[in-house]
């Protein structure tokens, strides 16, 4: 595992985490390569099903990222968004998956340096969990 570097689906909503993922881009402030984002139009079109087949598809941690508590543009996309997450966190552990390879995390799109931080947080997390222990067929 010394040199695990994990993949990460990061699914970021358009409006806010795309856009500070973009931000910290245009600042060149750099965040781990393995991040790998999806963007969604709203955090709330994430669907439990996609987490999962992020996982089955080889991801070792997902991240699903949205706009900030109460200003979300489609009104309360980012707290369905987050009860999903929690929903799905039981499911992993019930099939003996670490729930921790999962997280919800707002920002809003001014917060390029929180992107890439919670980026390399998560990144570094997975990476001590080691690989997912799943494998693909």
């Amino acid at each position: 595992m010394g040199n695990f570097e994990p993949v990460i689906v990061a699914f970021c909503c358009h409006y806010c985490a795309y856009t500070a993922a973009d931000m910290a881009g245009s600042m060149r402030i750099s965040y781990p390569a393995n991040v790998k984002i999806v963007r969604v139009p709203c955090s709330g079109r994430v669907d439990t099903k996609h987490i999962l087949e992020a996982f089955l598809n080889g991801a070792d941690g997902v991240y699903v990222a949205g706009c900030l508590e109460n200003d979300c543009h489609f009104k309360d996309g980012n707290i369905k968004a987050a009860k999903r997450v929690k929903y799905a966190k039981k499911l992993l552990d019930e099939i003996g998956i670490e729930p921790d390879r999962l997280e919800m995390v707002m920002m809003s799109a001014g917060m390029g340096e929180h992107f890439a931080q919670v980026a390399s947080e998560i990144t570094e997390k997975i990476r001590k969990l080691g690989p997912i222990p799943i494998k693909k067929h």
